[in-house]
């Protein structure tokens, strides 16, 4: 009697592994699409902002160009005309491939001028573009 009773209760276990497997394979894919998906987007938000981190740079250096420009080693105040607008380009290995394009305005009160200075930097291409706007504002 006892090996009949054995029979039927290995009949009953047949088949439990093949579901289970199968289970257990699509649970561990899953996972790992999602850790790729998550790596990816990772990658891409870095890369993102080391433009953003760029294009601000280039963008203060920009400025820093066009003050130059306005407010000469010599003493003697620019004017805005050699500046508006200007598009530098950058050749140093942090900034290559970078711009920043760089407008200028002046305001006078009372006999003092005003200069506002814009500078806006981008680096990147297509969807990796990244863009940053400073402004400058100094006076006479």
């Amino acid at each position: 009697m006892y090996p009949k009773l054995h029979d039927s209760y290995r009949k009953r276990q047949q088949g439990i592994g093949l579901p289970v497997a199968l289970f257990v394979i699509t649970v561990l894919a899953l996972i790992v699409v999602a850790l790729t998906d998550l790596e990816e987007s990772s990658g891409i938000s870095f890369g993102l902002d080391i433009n953003s981190m760029r294009a601000f740079y280039a963008a203060e250096s920009g400025a820093q160009v066009a003050l130059a420009e306005v407010f000469p080693a010599g003493g003697t105040v620019g004017s805005c005309s050699s500046i508006s607008p200007t598009v530098i380009s950058f050749t140093a290995s942090g900034l290559n491939g970078c711009q920043a394009t760089v407008g200028c305005s002046v305001a006078t009160d009372s006999g003092i001028s005003y200069f506002s200075l814009q500078s806006t930097g981008s680096c990147g291409s297509g969807v990796d573009t990244a863009e940053r706007v400073i402004v400058v504002r100094a006076r006479q």
